[in-house]
């Protein structure tokens, strides 16, 4: 595929079929969301994949049981692979201590004035989305607003590693519905560049 027919053709997935993926295409994905733009290459961003069966510890810890009746994606839960995001930040304070970076000032986490840890790792999630894309994969990511603190318990992650949300990603079901936001309209670069001065 074209890299503008990737990007415009990509959607958020919110029905997936149960049929697994072969731990060669995410490596493949990865590899390319490793070249993503990283400050001082420090490269903090690590991806958690829950594979099959193991899926249900992010479930059971985000989506109780007796939430999922009512639940309006219920074809999301048979994404075969979650896949974690997280950023490191003290790898970014790490990495400006050394002698090429040292004058920067950085090298302690608090010293930051913007999280490039976060932007990057989002660097890298976006490029993760349009390489499943490209490999015939669905995806959605999306937000981990509860049991973020009983996935961390689950899966032994560190306490300074930043959670960014969740992948889901896999094979398109064939129960493919939109959510409410997709109807919004696109803004076009008139609407969203500023010549020169903002006002």
């Amino acid at each position: 595929m074209e890299f503008s027919e990737v990007v415009r053709t990509r959607r958020m997935t919110r029905s997936f079929a149960t049929t697994p993926v072969s731990r060669e295409i995410l490596r493949n994905c990865v590899d390319l969301a490793s070249r993503a733009p990283s400050a001082g290459k420090t490269q903090g961003w690590n991806l958690l994949v829950l594979e099959g069966d193991q899926t249900k510890k992010f479930w059971d810890a985000t989506l109780p049981l007796e939430r999922r009746s009512t639940f309006a994606w219920p074809h999301l839960l048979d994404a075969p692979v979650i896949a974690l995001p997280f950023a490191d930040p003290d790898a970014y304070a790490a990495r400006y201590s050394q002698a090429d970076k040292a004058h920067a000032d950085l090298s302690e986490v608090g010293d930051w004035p913007t999280p490039y840890w976060t932007i990057d790792a989002s660097f890298a999630v976006m490029t993760f989305l349009h390489a499943t894309h490209d490999a015939g994969l669905a995806a959605l990511f999306f937000a981990v607003f509860g049991g973020a603190d009983e996935i961390r318990l689950a899966l032994g992650v560190p306490p300074n590693m930043q959670l960014l949300g969740a992948i889901a990603t896999g094979y398109a079901g064939t129960d493919v519905k939109k959510g409410a936001s997709a109807r919004r309209p696109r803004r076009v670069p008139d609407e969203i560049i500023r010549w020169n001065q903002w006002s």
